[in-house]
């Protein structure tokens, strides 16, 4: 099973389409239900063979956002009791994000799994079970964590195909061999702009909100990583959201030039 997914993995995913800019009306939210919502902008669309890695903390490409473009971005769930909050919160300002999602919570929570994708967010994977030190694993090891969380979450979905070729690497513990494997499946290596620290034990809502936007502010633009595993970043979304608008950040959706071909 594994074997077959990364075979179609390579063919599903390789055809080179470069980036296109969907116009607002293709994808992004009007928010009719409430006009003072911060709202998606727009869609970002990228290719593999484009943008085999993104996120300047990797040292990777940057994605071509213009100035004040974010996109949201949120690690380890799927987690019912804190993901179902953060997509009400998101619902409420229509907002698209994306989520990477790891195995064996999805196998857990498929329910929430397919609320994610139902809702319209974009659906990466997060390995299996988000081993630590991730660029240190034998490579068999890391072969199977990301082969069977793509198997695992696709399942949760109940089709592969609704999941894009998005990797986010646990820790964002890259290495030579990972990210080969990860080419190998013309999977892009999603890493991040910048991070709020959400995952920090006892940071509050404020100080997460007071990070995100600081950094987000010194570099004008980027993929910010967030967690939806924690009651914090809960907390924090609602005002996080708040002002990103009223500093004039625009929310941007992005997802894959192709669909899968399971």
């Amino acid at each position: 099973m594994r074997k077959l997914v990364v075979g179609l993995l390579a063919v599903g995913f390789s055809a080179a389409l470069g980036v296109i800019f969907a116009s607002n009306s293709a994808r992004a939210e009007n928010c009719a239900a409430n006009p003072d919502a911060l709202g998606t902008s727009r869609v970002l669309t990228i290719d593999p063979g484009e943008y085999p890695r993104v996120g300047s903390m990797d040292h990777a490409a940057e994605l071509p956002l213009a100035d004040k473009d974010v996109i949201l971005t949120f690690d380890d769930g799927p987690v019912p009791r804190y993901t179902n909050p953060i997509l009400d919160i998101l619902a409420a300002q229509c907002v698209k994000a994306t989520f990477f999602l790891v195995g064996e919570m999805a196998r857990t929570h498929p329910a929430t799994a397919r609320r994610i994708y139902a809702e319209g967010h974009t659906i990466g994977t997060h390995s299996e079970d988000h081993p630590l030190r991730f660029g240190k694993l034998p490579i068999e090891k890391a072969r199977w964590e990301i082969d069977e969380g793509i198997v695992e979450v696709g399942a949760a979905l109940g089709d592969p195909k609704e999941l894009a070729p998005f990797f986010r690497i646990p820790g964002l513990a890259r290495s030579d061999a990972v990210e080969k494997e990860l080419a190998a499946r013309s999977l892009i290596a999603f890493g991040s702009d910048t991070v709020a620290d959400d995952w920090h034990h006892r940071i509050t809502p404020s100080k997460i909100i007071e990070l995100a936007m600081k950094r987000l502010e010194a570099r004008g633009k980027g993929i910010l990583l967030l967690h939806d595993i924690h009651p914090a970043t809960v907390a924090a979304l609602p005002g996080l959201l708040k002002e990103l608008k009223e500093k004039g950040f625009r929310v941007v959706q992005v997802v894959p030039a192709v669909p899968a071909q399971f």
